[in-house]
């Protein structure tokens, strides 16, 4: 650390120059800038996040260098932590994987079988050979997929038989309707953490969501049996944010239809291109679901993880 790095919490106001830190990383990492501000304030003011404390911006003569940000709303035990710095800072690095972790430890305390998750692209500006020597060791690994969107190609698709779908603009009821069915069709995924309605809306940033763009479908005494959960509000692409489907039903289609119909949504709404995030791992066949509607990976992340 030289004697021109100075290290001090973020505030609401540094939120421009975060982003553009992290499109400046973006732009090195995955070849284009693809952070938005809107993103960076939601991170800042989230309610279970205290800047003073969870929060390090590194400058070095003046310029924002590197930002850290750790938090606690996963359950007991379980922390998470963004990392991002520009590259050939190996030392501002260590200097902020070193506090990000005290905090950790404070957060995780008392806890049993405590852990601290790093999420970073495949090819990272921050140096990883830091990490395996302070314990950190990669257990997942998540990709960013994206397609192409032609308003004329891709239409509203066929429903399969009986299949209905309804959007959840109307009242709260849909919209915890939506909340409970992500809850069950996401159980057992890699990471996913049980959140009652009020703390899940935080953790999604859900106040703010144009609940036009979330759909319920349902079958014929089976009643509702998937979710399509989506959000317009990325500068780059339309986001298909979750995508679940009931055990009891899968194989019927109806989480091809989903995709179409986000598909034709996103297109029908001027969008030329359409993401998601996709665990690798996962058991569902989601990824090769994705893959045989023509997908790509636009980038790659691991998570890394230290035991607490």
């Amino acid at each position: 650390m030289t004697d021109m790095l100075t290290v001090r919490p973020a505030g609401p106001g540094d939120a421009e120059d975060i982003c553009g830190l992290l499109n400046a990383v973006d732009v090195i990492e995955i070849g284009r800038p693809e952070t938005d501000l809107a993103a960076v304030e939601a991170d800042l003011h989230h309610p279970d996040v205290d800047l003073a404390r969870d929060s390090w911006l590194a400058f070095e003569g003046g310029r924002l260098i590197a930002y850290a940000l750790v938090w606690a709303d996963s359950g007991p035990g379980r922390i998470d932590s963004d990392h991002y710095v520009l590259p050939g800072r190996r030392e501002v690095s260590r200097r902020l994987l070193e506090l990000v972790e005290v905090r950790a430890r404070e957060l995780a305390a008392g806890a049993p079988g405590g852990s601290l998750r790093l999420q970073l692209n495949v090819e990272p500006t921050l140096d990883t050979t830091l990490l395996p020597a302070r314990g950190y060791r990669t257990v997942r690994r998540y990709q960013v997929m994206t397609r192409a969107l032609d308003p004329a190609a891709d239409r509203p698709p066929a429903a399969p038989a009986g299949l209905t779908l309804r959007p959840c603009d109307g009242d709260g009821a849909e919209r915890r309707r939506a909340h409970a069915l992500i809850e069950e069709t996401f159980a057992q995924h890699f990471g996913h953490v049980e959140r009652p309605y009020e703390p899940w809306l935080d953790h999604i940033d859900g106040r703010g969501l144009d609940w036009s763009l979330v759909w319920i479908a349902a079958l014929p005494g089976r009643g509702d049996v998937g979710v399509l959960l989506t959000r317009d509000d990325r500068t780059s692409m339309g986001w298909l944010s979750h995508l679940g489907v009931r055990a009891d039903v899968r194989g019927r289609g109806v989480g091809g239809f989903l995709l179409r119909h986000g598909f034709a949504a996103y297109a029908a709404r001027g969008r030329t291109t359409v993401g998601l995030g996709v665990d690798t791992g996962n058991e569902t066949g989601a990824l090769a679901l994705y893959e045989a509607h023509g997908m790509g990976v636009h980038y790659a992340v691991d998570t890394w993880q230290l035991e607490l």
